[in-house]
């Protein structure tokens, strides 16, 4: 018996080679059988297929068209919205400046008006203290007495002073008018008293510089005077306060009244 003089390896590589041929030759064996068995009068699946119409629709070209419309008009309308955004983000920023700016104008008016009050608060405050001050100051002046008008104990004073009394009641007479009387009625003497007339024997004789009677003195007393027809200055001022309720005043009276 001969030796096998082929290696493994190349006994392998021949192998696949039979592998591949075999199958080639049974592949192309079972095709010859199957066109042999089909009948004469059939058609073979080789025929080509007829070709079928294709339908076209109008629907589908409006879609293709506002499709390509919409596309077209896509970035327009974009542009649109981003300028309407764009407007109203100017107007709300203008809102909210001019709502900053109205509440800082606010704020300031305030402050003003904080200012001004405190500003008068204080002026009102400083002028009280002014005041007080002032006051205080005229509590602490010194205040000098008026010095009293002096006048001569005689007939001179005695009239002088009547007068100034008269003048302070608005009663009417002269230096003259006073004068004359009193010459008339006492010749200057304050004591001088008539007690014989009718006045002396109804009891109440004429007194004094200007010979009164007790009921006309005590009708016509000048208040700020004595109490008495003796006394010189209110003998004078009630004799002139009674002619000038009678007469007019005691320069119309030229005899006894």
């Amino acid at each position: 018996m001969l030796k096998n003089t082929f290696n493994r390896g190349h006994n392998r590589a021949l192998t696949k080679r039979h592998k591949i041929a075999i199958a080639g030759v049974a592949t192309l064996g079972a095709a010859a059988l199957a066109f042999t068995a089909v009948p004469g009068n059939a058609q073979t699946t080789t025929a080509e297929a007829p070709t079928g119409r294709v339908a076209y629709s109008s629907e589908q070209i409006k879609d293709v068209k506002a499709s390509v419309t919409d596309q077209l008009a896509s970035p327009s309308v974009k542009a649109e919205e981003m300028s309407a955004k764009h407007k109203a983000a100017v107007a709300a920023a203008k809102h909210r400046a001019a709502v900053a700016h109205d509440k800082h104008v606010a704020a300031e008016a305030a402050a003003k008006k904080r200012a001004a009050e405190a500003a008068a608060k204080k002026k009102a405050e400083a002028a009280r203290k002014a005041k007080e001050a002032a006051s205080r100051s005229a509590e602490r002046v010194q205040v000098k007495p008026v010095a009293a008008k002096s006048y001569a104990n005689n007939l001179d004073g005695w009239i002088r002073e009547a007068l100034d009394i008269m003048k302070k009641h608005d009663i009417p007479g002269s230096y003259n008018g006073l004068y004359r009387n009193i010459m008339r009625e006492s010749s200057g003497n304050p004591n001088a008293i008539n007690n014989w007339d009718i006045n002396a024997q109804n009891g109440v004789p004429s007194i004094g510089l200007l010979q009164v009677i007790k009921p006309t003195f005590d009708a016509y007393h000048v208040p700020g005077t004595a109490w008495s027809q003796y006394d010189p200055v209110a003998n004078l001022t009630a004799a002139a306060n009674y002619a000038a309720d009678r007469y007019g005043s005691i320069d119309n009276v030229n005899s006894a009244y």
